[in-house]
Order: structure tokens, then C-alpha cells, then sequence
């Protein structure tokens, strides 16, 4: 037996077949653009936040931290490839894989970053704290954003996501600013790192103690293995022995 269907059964069933798909994602993205950090100290700086994060969360695979990456979004963003990334970024609640070359939020079950902190310049500073801001504020919604300059001490300025609006944090009795997603305190430190002597930003715990990296945990190690070492000798135990 044969089924007839009627003008208005073509009608509908041509109203619901799609002809036309979303674009997909553009594959063909681009991780360096052959762009260096604005200085050598701010290569340091970047890698003395990523460095000491990973240092001080060392028993956790939960996280990702990364700097002067490339973040892709949205599929016209990256087609016209007009941003890039933060100087600093950490995500919370994502698998650890340092293979990445950069952040797709597509790829990233739409996950963007929780803290990110920009390393500002007299030429940069303007666009840190102007389209940038209004990305992270609007776009990606990261709860906490920090600007620095390694070569300004008294830089340091911070807001914290709230009604989904940046409202500035206000800097505590030591001038830190508290960054509430890493529950960390970011703050200045003075000393030498890898030759360069200038006044850096740096983490510290809830405690105020300072989130070391791992060049200064193995020295203090050494320090430790050392003083012990004396004080056998003091008790007339040979530390060789043990």
C-alpha cells in the first residue's frame, strides 16, 4: 500500500530539515606569533608566578598555569586572530597537561581562566587596563585580574569579579592584594633572580609566608641537610656515618 502525504506534510517536513550548519571551530590556530616579552625581567617575572605556583601546588593535578599564551575563544577571534594571551593564567578544575601550546575554550569544556595577571608597560599599560580588562570582565568572566610592572614597585593593582562587574581590591597593611579563587596573597618581594635584582611579584600563603620556587625549596633543603650536618659534629656523630 502506498502513503500519500499532502502539501502541507511537505511543507512542514521541509521547515525542519536544516539547511544550514554552524561553522565549525577553525583548526589551522596559531600558538606564537614570534612576539618576545617586553624585557628580560619580565620573562622572569612571568616564569617566577608560574614556577612558584606549581611549586607550592606540587601535590595537586588539578590546575593549570601557563603565560604569554595564546587564548582562543570564540571562532571569529581566532579567525581574525586579533588577541593575544595573558602574561599570566591559571585554571582551576582542569586536567594538568603541559603539552598544551596554548588555551582553546572550545577544547576546554568552555573553561576560562580563574586568576590572570598582566605584566604592564608605559606601551601596554593602556590596553591592560582598558580592552583587555573589558575581555576578561565581559567575555571570560575571570573572577580575578592583576596588572604589574617589574620595573614599578608601587604598580600593583587588582580587581575582583563581582555582580559580574570588576570592582578594585584594596591593598593590605603590606600593600598585598588577595587573589581569592588561588587563596593567595600577591605582594612585592626584593632580591636577585637568575642575575636580576629588582623588586618582584611574587605569591604568599594565607600565613604571609612567601610561595618559594624551587631553586630557593632546594637551597633551603641544602641549608637545613647543613646545620644538621654541624650539629652531629657538635655531638661528636660523624654525619657521613648515618
Amino acid at each position: 500500500m502506498t502513503t500519500e502525504t499532502s502539501p502541507k506534510t511537505d511543507e512542514l517536513l521541509t521547515e525542519v530539515t536544516p539547511d544550514w550548519e554552524p561553522p565549525m571551530p577553525p583548526t589551522d590556530l596559531i600558538f606564537d606569533d614570534g612576539e618576545l616579552l617586553e624585557s628580560k625581567r619580565h620573562r622572569i617575572a612571568m616564569n617566577v608566578l608560574i614556577d612558584s605556583l606549581y611549586q607550592h601546588w606540587s601535590n595537586r593535578n588539578d590546575f593549570f598555569a601557563g603565560g604569554n599564551m595564546f587564548i582562543y575563544y570564540s571562532s571569529t577571534q581566532a579567525r581574525n586572530r586579533d588577541f593575544k594571551g595573558p602574561d599570566f593564567f591559571v585554571v582551576l578544575n582542569v586536567e594538568d597537561n603541559t603539552d598544551r601550546q596554548g588555551w582553546v575554550v572550545w577544547e576546554e569544556k568552555g573553561r576560562y581562566p580563574d586568576a590572570i595577571v598582566e605584566l604592564t608597560s608605559p606601551s601596554t599599560a593602556s590596553v591592560d587596563i582598558g580592552s583587555k580588562k573589558n575581555i576578561y570582565e565581559q567575555t571570560f568572566r575571570t573572577p580575578n585580574y592583576f596588572i604589574f610592572n617589574p620595573f614599578d614597585q608601587n604598580s600593583l593593582q587588582g580587581w575582583d569579579l563581582v555582580n559580574h562587574q570588576y570592582q578594585e581590591l584594596q591593598r593590605n597593611d603590606k600593600g598585598w592584594l588577595w587573589c581569592q579563587r588561588l587563596g593567595l596573597w600577591l605582594g612585592t618581594w626584593e632580591g636577585t633572580i637568575l642575575r636580576e635584582s629588582a623588586v618582584w611579584l611574587r605569591f604568599y600563603d594565607s600565613e604571609g609566608n612567601l610561595v618559594l620556587l624551587p631553586g630557593e625549596v632546594a637551597e633551603q633543603e641544602q641549608q637545613r641537610a647543613e646545620r644538621l650536618a654541624a650539629k652531629l659534629k657538635e655531638l661528636g656523630v660523624d654525619p657521613d656515618s648515618i
